[in-house]
């Protein structure tokens, strides 16, 4: 699999997968409406040998009350059911945090299992102070430093795109 930056041309590929993933197209229409209003900070896919999407991640400006750096929100990431428990999406985030770190994000959030992201460093971002706008349990909403210290003067609740309340 090669992972390379997202280009105009695969949105319908990535759609597809993102659907595919989730079983509806919630999460598709996101990464869509994300792109339209100009709120991606990073959008990587793994494409296959034939060139095709097999998965895809994204990465969007979020604001953390008390960071001054930039920060991202890492959702969603999708990978096509065929290709699903081969690594393919921890290899889409680990090249999405080194490519965020490379570029000095300060900071990342993210809400999902604590049991998968915790491998990348991801911690509960309540112990920054930090709480998620949706209802969710505190250790689903974690953060990660990218930068030592990023989010020692973090507090309160992190703002989202506002294309995330249609989800």
């Amino acid at each position: 699999m090669l992972i390379r930056a997202a280009t105009h041309a695969d949105i319908p590929q990535i759609h597809a997968v993102t659907a595919a993933a989730f079983g509806q197209v919630a999460e598709a229409d996101l990464i869509e409406a994300l792109g339209d209003a100009g709120h991606v900070t990073l959008s990587l896919v793994a494409a296959d040998d034939h060139g095709e999407v097999a998965g895809h991640v994204l990465f969007s400006p979020v604001g953390i009350p008390g960071v001054a750096g930039l920060a991202v929100g890492l959702a969603p990431i999708a990978v096509a059911p065929e290709y699903q428990r081969r690594g393919l999406g921890a290899a889409l985030v680990r090249e999405g945090l080194r490519q965020l770190h490379g570029d000095g994000v300060a900071a990342v959030v993210v809400l999902g299992d604590p049991g998968y992201y915790r491998r990348f460093g991801f911690t509960p971002a309540s112990r920054f102070g930090l709480s998620c706008p949706y209802d969710v349990s505190g250790d689903y909403f974690m953060a990660l430093e990218l930068s030592p210290g990023a989010l020692a003067g973090a507090n309160g609740v992190v703002g989202y795109a506002p294309e995330f309340a249609a989800l």
